[in-house]
Formats: C-alpha cells, sequence, structure tokens
C-alpha cells in the first residue's frame, strides 16, 4: 500500500511543483508532469530513507514530494533547454 501512497502524492505533488516551477523548458503535458512528480516522490523517499529521516517502512511526506518533484523537473529543465539550445 505504501507504493500506492507515494504514486497518489506523487502526483498531486507533480502538479504543485509545476504550479510552483513554470517555465518554457518544463514539460507541458499533464502526464508527462505527473510522471515527473511521482518520480520525485519516488526519489524524496529513497533519498530520505537513505539518509535516516524516515523508516524503511515510511514514505516521503507532502512536503518533501512536493520538494523531490521540484527538483526533477528542475532538472528536467536543464536537460530540456541543452538539448532544444543545441538543435539550432
Amino acid at each position: 500500500m505504501g507504493i500506492i501512497w507515494t504514486i497518489i502524492i506523487g502526483f498531486v505533488a507533480g502538479l504543485i511543483a509545476k504550479w510552483i516551477m513554470p517555465g518554457r523548458n518544463e514539460p507541458s503535458g499533464f502526464i508527462l508532469t505527473t510522471i515527473l512528480g511521482i518520480v520525485g516522490a519516488f526519489i524524496a523517499t529513497y533519498l530520505g530513507q537513505a539518509l535516516g529521516w524516515y523508516r524503511a517502512d515510511e514514505g516521503a511526506g507532502f512536503i518533501g514530494a512536493i520538494v523531490g518533484a521540484v527538483v526533477v523537473l528542475f532538472i528536467y529543465g536543464l536537460i530540456a533547454g541543452r538539448r532544444s539550445s543545441s538543435t539550432y
């Protein structure tokens, strides 16, 4: 059940992260933003467990998932910006 909650929280965190970090290099699709939010939630969960912030059976909280999603969106923006500027 923990993975399902991480996906649900990641979904909402991805939407909030997109609202926090709008930009032209950011993904504009609803599905891609959601997937990046879920990835951010998983990264926040596993990073928090590795650093000892969370127990092994505990997921990242809502704030941690949003921070993870913002970080993933930022990295995506850097990669997408580099790719689009090198094609011209």
